[in-house]
């Protein structure tokens, strides 16, 4: 069951009266929004009681919360003998101290038919969904690394490798928890409270470095020896699936080279050489001795993948060639793209020869905006105050800090086998911006990499898609399951992903994935993620009152520098959204890449779970909370029935699962005696299913 007051009637119609809120599998709560909000003023408790029992007499049984206090449930002695007395004094309702429980308890024993809710109910607070950016990038950080430690921790428990760090884990899961409270996750605190809870997720943050570190080395075992001159770089894909992916490593060379020469890496997996480039390492030291190699791969499910770096010398670094003309043009056979040299946008991006943005692509819009963080007064932030533009070759040089007086805005930076990297830079009033496209050599999709220097009052930052298909339906991820979202230039919110589709759920399609990002609007075609507000601190609109005070400076949020990233790629509908729940989570949940030197100890694991299928996604692998076998929760993202095989094959174990479009299924298995069970989300036990019949050896 569930009680909630936000958002009001006049944001979104429900019911009066207790209704059924059913989620996409078909599955279903019990829900009421109380009437009058959930407080009640010191001393004026019974005034609220009467005001509702005009209101409402309908009611039976009814409910109504009371308190004093910013989230009620604070009972003053003076409001319960008030209370008391209009209780002893009887009348037409008999009125009761009481919990949600029994009040629910009682609806479902008078067995009626209540409506029906099957949406959403937001909007409300708009602002919540992007105030206070680095708390929900930390947030969705600690959040990640959570669930890809429990997997690779319970892949190395499970073959006897190391002990399952339980209390660990759980500090963890209090400190997530934590940082999800009311006015913390939503970014509408006041400033020390922001500064307390990135401390409070970096507490977490910093539990799970240490643990999945000790997984990384227990899932290392039995890897051989490094030949003679060659660097080994170890990856975990923690996933039941394969990860195609670029992966960014660094090194260390044997011994510093001083000379004007210079030491370039290939990856290899066993004798076959990988596409691969070394890019500039995040350290400056004008000095060939540290290296970052990027490189393609397609890494095996739930286990270390293993590639080994030769190294030769060339004459000199190689630097990447810069085009001539007012355009970069780049082609890999499945994309092509055009960035504009005159304004550092996309003109162009195709795929399969059919346009998926049109141009001017990824501008960045500044909006206006107000200073109350929650953004309680409006549904859309569309009013534009302006846009960054691209800086002059003198302002470019400045912006990067180097020796020259002229700099060229657009440049190619990083070209070679595995991607090119084009850098573009841009002002707005008293901000910058540094925009990285990140095209791959492979495949259809585009990485944009932002990096804001933000010191703007009341504004808004939006990177604006202008999608090539004109009018469409805008799809975003949410808990467990797909919402269609308006398109009616309302502020929205998603997870991990968005999708602009046609109407009819035919042809080209665009996704964009993001690592730390929630809010977004889409209107005529063109969608607009939500990157940055600068609203104060817990500033309340309050009747007609100036929301900040006018004799004095106020902090404000989210100033100075912020790191965004984006992944877009487009294709034919059907594929796409079969595709970008499994991406998403491989982009947020990343494989564990690590230069590693194995001594050949130990025997190599073997991989932890696999799913036989191309679609269903594993949201958790971890051990079981009673320590008695491990917990696999399986979850079918697109609305469609499927069917996939779950295989253990260190275990030498598989089972075969039907789940329905959305459903969320968990399964436990003992892998010692071959017995499954499935389970609810509190891990309370479904119905067993004997040994025999789940296709063990």
């Amino acid at each position: 069951s569930y009680v909630f007051c936000r958002p009001g009637q006049e944001d979104c119609r429900l019911p009066d009266s207790p209704f059924v809120w059913e989620g996409y599998d078909g599955s279903h709560v019990l829900a009421v929004r109380p009437w009058g909000f959930y407080l009640s003023a010191l001393g004026r408790a019974v005034e609220k009681v009467s005001s509702y029992l005009k209101a409402r007499p309908q009611d039976n049984p009814g409910i109504m919360l009371w308190g004093v206090g910013d989230h009620g449930g604070g009972p003053s002695r003076a409001d319960v003998q008030a209370l008391d007395e209009m209780t002893a004094a009887g009348g037409e309702a008999h009125l009761l101290h009481s919990t949600p429980e029994a009040y629910f308890a009682e609806v479902r024993a008078q067995g009626k038919d209540l409506p029906v809710r099957r949406a959403d109910i937001n909007p409300w607070g708009v602002g919540c969904y992007s105030s206070m950016s680095l708390s929900k990038y930390k947030h969705r950080l600690l959040e990640n690394e959570l669930y890809a430690s429990e997997k690779m921790l319970a892949a190395a428990w499970a073959q006897g490798l190391l002990e399952y760090p339980q209390a660990e884990l759980r500090e963890a899961q209090r400190d997530l928890a934590t940082a999800e409270f009311h006015d913390i996750l939503p970014g509408s605190s006041i400033q020390p409270v922001e500064e307390m809870a990135l401390r409070l997720m970096d507490h977490g943050l910093e539990i799970l470095s240490r643990v999945k570190a000790r997984a990384f080395f227990a899932l290392a075992a039995g890897q051989p020896p490094a030949a003679e001159g060659q660097i080994p770089i170890l990856v975990y894909n923690p996933h039941p699936y394969p990860v195609e992916a670029l992966v960014e490593c660094e090194f260390q060379l044997a011994d510093q080279n001083w000379g004007s020469d210079f030491t370039i890496a290939t990856a290899y997996q066993g004798e076959q050489a990988l596409p691969t480039q070394v890019e500039q390492e995040l350290s400056n030291l004008n000095l060939d001795w540290r290296k970052r190699v990027v490189f393609r791969a397609r890494l095996e499910p739930s286990q270390m993948n293993r590639f080994d770096c030769r190294l030769a010398r060339v004459p000199a670094r190689p630097r990447p060639a810069q085009p001539e003309g007012d355009a970069i043009h780049f082609s890999n056979g499945a994309m092509e793209v055009t960035i504009n040299r005159r304004t550092g946008l996309i003109d162009s991006y195709q795929v399969g020869g059919q346009d998926l943005l049109r141009p001017n692509a990824a501008q960045m819009l500044v909006m206006a905006d107000s200073p109350d963080p929650w953004g309680m007064r409006v549904r859309r932030f569309r009013r534009r105050a302006g846009a960054f533009r691209l800086l002059t070759p003198r302002k470019s040089a400045w912006l990067a800090g180097i020796r020259a007086k002229s700099l060229e805005p657009v440049r190619i930076i990083e070209d070679g086998e595995a991607r090119t990297v084009v850098e573009a830079l841009f002002g707005f009033g008293n901000s910058y911006l540094v925009a990285r496209y990140k095209l791959p050599k492979q495949g259809a999709e585009i990485e944009i990499e932002v990096r804001v220097h933000w010191n703007e009052k009341d504004r808004m930052l939006k990177l604006a898609l202008p999608f090539a298909g004109g009018q469409a339906r805008l799809l975003g991820q949410t808990a467990y399951g797909v919402e269609a979202l308006p398109v009616n230039g309302n502020e929205v919110v998603a997870q991990k992903w968005l999708a602009l589709v046609p109407k009819d759920g035919v042809g080209p399609a665009l996704t964009v994935i993001n690592d730390r990002t929630y809010g977004a609007d889409c209107r005529r075609g063109e969608l607009r993620l939500t990157l940055l507000r600068s609203p104060g601190y817990a500033a309340h609109p309050i009747l007609d009152r100036p929301v900040l005070p006018e004799d004095r400076y106020s902090p404000r949020i989210d100033q100075g520098e912020r790191l965004f990233r984006f992944w877009l790629e487009g294709g034919l509908a059907a594929e796409r959204l079969a595709a970008v729940d499994r991406q998403a989570l491989a982009h947020n949940e990343r494989p564990v890449a690590l230069s590693f030197f194995p001594n050949g100890s130990g025997e190599k694991p073997g991989p932890a779970v696999i799913l036989s299928d191309a679609v269903v996604q594993v949201t958790a692998v971890k051990r079981a909370e009673d320590g008695q076998g491990m917990v696999i929760r399986l979850y079918e993202p697109t609305g469609q029935s499927r069917t996939t095989t779950v295989r253990l094959p260190f275990a030498g174990l598989e089972k075969q699962v039907h789940l329905k479009g959305f459903e969320v299924r968990t399964l436990k298995v003992d892998w010692k005696t071959g017995q499954w069970a499935e389970v609810n989300l509190m891990e309370e036990p479904l119905a067993a299913v004997p040994a025999a019949e789940t296709g063990s050896s």
